[in-house]
């Protein structure tokens, strides 16, 4: 006898991010119905004034993706280890290499005895700065703070490198690998970067798949987080006094550093969802030293940049990474307060 149940539909999944922006503005709705709509215009409107420095990021994340910049990753991890740590931090500080889409590379080349150093240098710098990364800081934050983020990105890679080099001997970066490193991530499995970069991509129907794929992929990624991150950031403005903040994460010294490097790690969403949520914490009174230290401890902390090193070294390394992490983060986050 056959079957003639119909199997069941499954219904399409809606991205988390979509689903709480939806779910923050409906509990709005529910609880205070008349700040509803303004908090979506506010989302809308704040959206609306960082659509050009989306639309910079995104088309030039696609035209690096599909020349295949990538492969200049190699170049930075050749020649004496100073050099390679110097243009690991430059390369992981400026570049827009995901940190988890790098770990077949950074693994095929630990194995082949490249310099912990530089690699760290990279894993350091790398989730915290990028072009599409800075063109949303500068929007929101300023081009000062984004120029900012950008320098402190590469001096905490170098801090990094240059401390793994100097204690190099000492029994936490002994032996530092993982006996069957553990490749993959949230970007998926790629091969090491090889070849040469194609500027003129448009000649090529594959690289000018690339483009279109990329751009669409990163469009919808910026605007499913910087949505949901522009509703939390009306919210927090509404219903989170601005003395609490100001009295945790305001003032001078070295406390609200401290505060926003250890409060930056559990709070973070991501990079680009973390920047409205700073200027949202900076106009209720949260000091600027510790608006710095919160996006670098976050970004450098963040499951997918943490991913990429738990992947491939021993608990004790990737601690000496968190540590470098934080102290380079109060560092940049005092210097910043200085200067501000």
């Amino acid at each position: 006898m056959a079957d003639t149940t119909t199997p069941a539909r499954r219904l399409p999944s809606v991205p988390r991010a979509w689903l709480a922006s939806i779910v923050i503005v409906a509990l709005v709705a529910l609880f205070d119905p008349p700040q509803a709509w303004p908090t979506v215009t506010f989302a809308a409107n704040a959206l609306l004034h960082t659509a050009p420095f989306i639309l910079f990021a995104v088309f030039a994340v696609a035209y690096l993706k599909a020349t295949g910049a990538e492969t200049l990753l190699a170049r930075a991890f050749e020649g004496r280890e100073l050099r390679m740590i110097v243009l690991a931090a430059l390369l992981g500080g400026l570049a827009p290499f995901c940190s988890c889409e790098v770990i077949p590379f950074i693994a095929a080349l630990l194995a082949v005895g490249a310099p912990l150093s530089a690699v760290m240098a990279f894993w350091l710098a790398s989730p915290l700065m990028d072009p599409a990364m800075f063109a949303i800081t500068a929007g929101t934050l300023g081009f000062d703070f984004a120029l900012a983020k950008a320098a402190a990105a590469i001096g905490l890679g170098l801090l990094g490198g240059f401390g793994t080099m100097v204690l190099a001997r000492t029994p936490v970066f002994v032996d530092p690998l993982r006996e069957r490193p553990q490749i993959g991530g949230c970007c998926g499995v790629k091969k090491p970067f090889s070849g040469a970069p194609v500027w003129a991509f448009w000649q090529s129907a594959d690289r000018r798949e690339t483009f279109r794929d990329t751009a669409l992929d990163n469009g919808l990624f910026l605007l499913k987080w910087l949505t949901l991150a522009y509703v939390i950031e009306a919210v927090m403005l509404r219903y989170v006094p601005a003395d609490a903040i100001a009295g945790v994460l305001g003032g001078d010294g070295i406390t609200p550093v401290l505060l926003g490097a250890l409060i930056g790690a559990p709070a973070y969403l991501n990079g680009y969802a973390a920047v409205p949520m700073i200027d949202a914490l900076l106009a209720q009174g949260m000091a600027q030293g510790a608006a710095m230290s919160f996006v670098l401890a976050g970004g450098v902390s963040c499951i997918p940049a943490a991913i990429a090193v738990w992947a491939l070294v021993k608990p004790r390394v990737f601690s000496a990474y968190l540590g470098f992490a934080f102290v380079g983060s109060v560092m940049a986050g005092l210097a910043w307060a200085a200067i501000a």
